[in-house]
């Protein structure tokens, strides 16, 4: 059996918080991240321009976003479709991130100046690594 190359960017952070802005603008939340607000089934999306700082804010408005989980199996990821919210204020979504968030005033924020990483799926690492050659 051929060596596998480990890239730790694709490890899951089970236990740090993690948000993961994926491509076309959906953000993908572990369930320690959704912890830090206390597991809301619905949130508000804030944007701070001056320091290009995302927050979600539990709240039960109407125009709030739901929070639903990732897949069918009990994962305790989710997903926020944030598509709309991402293009208005202009934020890249050309490669996906994956960001360390942190609780402020019941907020979760995302500070897009902050270190992040840059998430491949497995379709785009084989097109980028030429195995065969």
């Amino acid at each position: 059996m051929p060596f596998e190359v480990f890239d730790k960017r694709m490890a899951p952070l089970a236990k740090a918080p993690s948000v993961t802005i994926q491509k076309r603008g959906i953000f993908s939340i572990n369930k320690a991240a959704h912890k830090l607000i206390g597991e809301p089934d619905t949130v508000e999306l804030l944007f701070d321009k001056e320091r290009d700082v995302i927050a979600l804010r539990p709240s039960t408005e109407s125009h709030a976003y739901t929070i639903r989980p990732q897949s069918a199996r009990d994962t305790g990821q989710v997903i926020v479709s944030a598509t709309a919210f991402t293009q208005y204020y202009d934020i890249d979504t050309l490669v996906s991130r994956r960001y360390k968030p942190f609780e402020e005033d019941g907020m979760l924020l995302i500070d897009l100046r902050g270190p992040s990483v840059e998430i491949k799926g497995n379709r785009t690492k084989q097109e980028d690594d030429p195995v065969d050659s």
